[in-house]
This record gives structure tokens, sequence and C-alpha cells, in this order.
């Protein structure tokens, strides 16, 4: 089958949504809500952007289902029915040229940085490693604090289909909450939201089940889920595989395989050695998808490192996977799926903004694609030649980046490792 044919062809999802083809915009930090947590102007311009791009599906950024769980300041925020005018201008945007859009929805537990909040929480009182002053001490949740954050996950889900998205992301990798339940080194509880992997994947499992009996069979549900930690004693690749199969059993409708942690940040390629395979099909994670798919046979979503065509239309060849995320490369060319799906483009342009100093160059990656997506929610294209020294300058002078400082006395490398994967959504 031709790029363009693999590419093109339609995905239904158990729920019944539609997707128009195999190309998604993957989730990214917008950062645009306004001071109560509405969606502003600039965001729903963004996404009527983005929703021209040729995707077929969109996946939000975090939006954030408690105050104290937002990964930074400006991110959506929706408990319940308040922002509903605003969150249907933005659903109603993005969707108006056929694209899907679905709300990521999730709470940063004890990776919530201390310019949101001086009180994280998290299933144990388990510090992150490594990052002293960026983030406060979490405390541990009571059991009704978990049944409290369960109901706000499904408010938030409910919400997101009265305001005619199409469906929803549940958050659970890259360190956030349900991450942390999930790995036996975030989370030493002892009673029934802990202790075995059975113990660790209830909470997952009650979000699922609980907002599926709330939004009926229609509504498509979807889940992001680490393929492993890639820490000694965390979350593996083999409780990975028996999460995804519960969750088919609990019927999700869609699977996006991720991996890492604010400690250990593997969906930005952290420069850790890759295989050569590996190299050569560009995804970071697709040997995983390999093993997933001889698990489970719902629909399988992979984002990170897809750069080129022919790579995207033989990962979905091979039957290991059904939908390609992409994510950077959009934040620069916005209508990329596009360009690709007629034959236009053969791959994303080839841009890695540095300034040649590794520390700083941590932060730069996603702080430059992110500076992008607000270009374009203030109405301008995005600039291939934004200044990367002018980027840094603003990070270095973000109140963020001063609580280091003011801490350590230095800005210690893997503090601003976690800065600029805070964007990774």
């Amino acid at each position: 089958m031709s790029c363009l044919a693999s590419l093109s062809a339609p995905l239904e999802l158990p729920a019944g949504v539609t997707l128009a083809n195999r190309l998604a915009k993957a989730a990214m930090s917008e950062n645009m809500a306004d001071d109560n947590g509405a969606p502003t102007d600039e965001l729903v311009r963004l996404y009527d952007r983005l929703g021209h791009s040729g995707a077929g599906l969109l996946i939000s950024g975090n939006v954030i289902i408690a105050p104290g769980g937002r990964t930074e300041t400006h991110n959506v925020v929706v408990e319940d029915d308040r922002h509903l005018l605003e969150l249907r201008r933005w659903a109603a945007a993005a969707q108006a040229d056929g694209a899907k859009l679905f709300m990521q929805i999730s709470h940063a537990g004890r990776q919530a940085p201390r310019m949101v909040t001086s009180d994280p929480v998290g299933p144990s009182d388990v510090p992150l490693v490594g990052m002293a002053g960026l983030f406060a001490h979490p405390r541990a949740l009571g059991p009704a604090e978990i049944e409290g954050l369960l109901q706000r996950y499904v408010n938030t889900a409910r919400v997101a289909m009265e305001a005619d998205f199409s469906g929803i992301q549940v958050h659970g990798a890259h360190g956030y909450l349900v991450s942390q339940f999930l790995s036996p080194l975030s989370n030493r509880r002892n009673d029934e939201w802990g202790g075995d992997l059975a113990g660790r994947m209830r909470f997952l499992l009650q979000i699922v089940e609980r907002t599926r009996a709330t939004v009926g069979p229609d509504f498509a549900i979807g889940v992001k889920l680490n393929s492993a930690d890639f820490q000694e004693g965390g979350f593996s690749l083999e409780d990975s595989m028996v999460v995804a199969q519960a969750l088919e059993a609990a019927g999700i409708d869609l699977l996006e395989i991720s991996g890492g942690n604010y400690e250990s940040p593997r969906m930005m390629g952290d420069g850790a050695p890759r295989r050569e395979s590996t190299r050569r099909r560009e995804a970071f994670f697709f040997e995983y998808a390999e093993k997933m798919r001889t698990t489970v046979d719902l629909p399988l979503m992979l984002t990170g490192g897809f750069r080129t065509a022919a790579a995207m239309a033989d990962a979905i060849d091979s039957g290991a996977i059904d939908l390609v995320g992409i994510a950077r490369p959009m934040a620069l060319e916005p209508e990329l799926p596009a360009r690709l799906l007629t034959g236009q483009a053969q791959a994303a342009a080839d841009i890695e903004p540095k300034v040649g100093v590794r520390l700083l160059d941590n932060m730069l990656q996603l702080a430059w694609y992110q500076r992008q997506l607000t270009r374009m929610g203030d109405g301008l294209d995005p600039d291939p030649k934004l200044s990367n020294w002018g980027i840094v300058a603003r990070l270095l002078g973000s109140d963020l980046l001063a609580i280091v400082v003011r801490t350590l006395g230095r800005p210690p490398r893997d503090a601003l490792a976690a800065r600029a994967t805070g964007r990774a959504r």
C-alpha cells in the first residue's frame, strides 16, 4: 500500500467516532487559559488553525481536573460547567473542518510545581528525585480525597461531552497522578489503591469505568499510558501490557503509547541510546508498540520521533499501530498533515533548536515549540527563525528557574530538564 493510501485511510473507533485519517495532533501544552482556568480567544484561534491542519484527530494539552493539579499556571481547568460556553467555542473551532477533538484530562499530582501549589498530593509522600526547589514535598492522599478526585475526573469528562468534544483522553503517563498510582516507586500504599499491580491500577480503571457509566457508549474514551517509566523498580513493560488488557476489557476506544516521566524524560528522546531499528523506524517507542499489539486488539496510537511519511506509513502497515501522533512538527508546520496526505511533503522540516550548551538545550527544546503555539494563538504564523537565545533569555527570567537558583545556588541539569519536559504532554 502506498504512503498516501495508508495514512489517508479512515479509522472508526469502538465508540463509533470515525477519524478521517491516521494522523493525529498529539498533546502539547498550550498554557493559554485565563486566570480563572477558562479557554481564551488565543486558544480558540490556535485550534481553529489546527482544525484546518488535515489531521483526523486533535488532542488538547493538559486540561486539569482541579486547580492544585495544574502543571503550569495557565492550564485550562474544568471542574464544572462554569466555562461551558468557552469550551464549546474551542470544540467548534477545532472541529469545523472535520477533525475530531479529544480533551486530555489530567492532574499533576506530585509534579505540580511550587508556583502552582505548596501542597502537592500523590498516592504516597514520595518526592521527586533531584529536583529540590521545583516541587514541594507531596503528601499522601486519604481515601476520601481519592474518591473526590475520581469524581472530578468523571465531572471533567461529562463537561467535555456537554461541550461537544468528540472524546477525552485520560493522561496516565509521564509521571502525572495516574502514572504515580501505577508505579511502585511512587505508590507505596498498602490499602486497596496500592500494593500489587491490581491495586495500583485500580485508580485508572475506576476513572475509566465511572466515566463510561456517565458518558455512555458513544463518547470516545482514550488513555495515554507509559510503555515503561524507564526507572529501576518502576512501572515496567510487563505491567503496561497487563494494564492495557484491563483497559481494553473496560471498553476504552484508543490507547496512546508513550514512556518516561520528569525523572526519566524518555518521551522527549532524552539522549539515551536507541537501537538501530528504532532510529530507522524513527518512533521512540515502536518496539513497545509491537509488543503491546500482541496483547490487545484495541486501536493503538504512537507518538514521538515520527518525521517522514514513509516511516509513518510503515508503522501503520506493520499492523502494530493504527494512528500516528505528531506533536512538535505541527507546532512549526501546522498544515503538515494535509501536505503529507496529498504528497506535497515527504517529511517534517528538519529543525532542532539548540544553542550548543546542553544544559540550556534541555530547556529550549519544548519552550521553542511552545512559543510557536503562542504565535498561532496570536494570529501569527510559526517562525522557523525564532531566536534560540531569545527563548533561553525568557526561560532564565522565569519564576520557576528563579526558585531553583534561590534554593540551590545554580540551576541543576535535572531541574532544567524538568522545566523543559513540563511542557511535554
